[in-house]
């Protein structure tokens, strides 16, 4: 079974262009890096009539929206190389954004074993 790394990042829509820059260099790093799929997606239904929805679980304020990206790997090892890899590369290059077009700290991260792959 794959192995995926998930976020989910509210971010203002101004920054939406500056974003998306950012995501398109991070989808060729890890995709160069072996990862098998790399996913950014912006918010557009956010307002759902059962559950709780993005927009209140992150408290989303009126110029925000989400964005909710995940990057496939074969396995959690593979995953730790990949990002090792990708890691060291941006540090070579000196390439960390020196500022993130979203709240670092409002951003929710973790690594996912899959349960069910079709």
């Amino acid at each position: 079974m794959s192995y995926v790394d998930g976020f989910v990042i509210p971010i203002p829509m101004k920054n939406q262009k500056a974003y998306a820059r950012m995501a398109k260099m991070g989808a060729e790093l890890w995709m160069r890096h072996g990862a098998l799929d790399y996913k950014e997606c912006v918010g557009d239904d956010l307002e759902t009539p059962w559950g709780k929805s993005f927009t209140k679980m992150l408290k989303l304020k009126p110029d925000e929206t989400v964005v909710f990206s995940y990057i496939v790997f074969k396995s959690k090892s593979h995953r730790d190389r990949v990002n090792a890899k990708v890691m060291k590369e941006m540090e070579a290059k000196g390439s960390m954004p020196d500022e993130m077009p979203f709240a670092v700290k409002r951003m929710i991260y973790g690594g996912f074993k899959v349960l069910v792959e079709v």
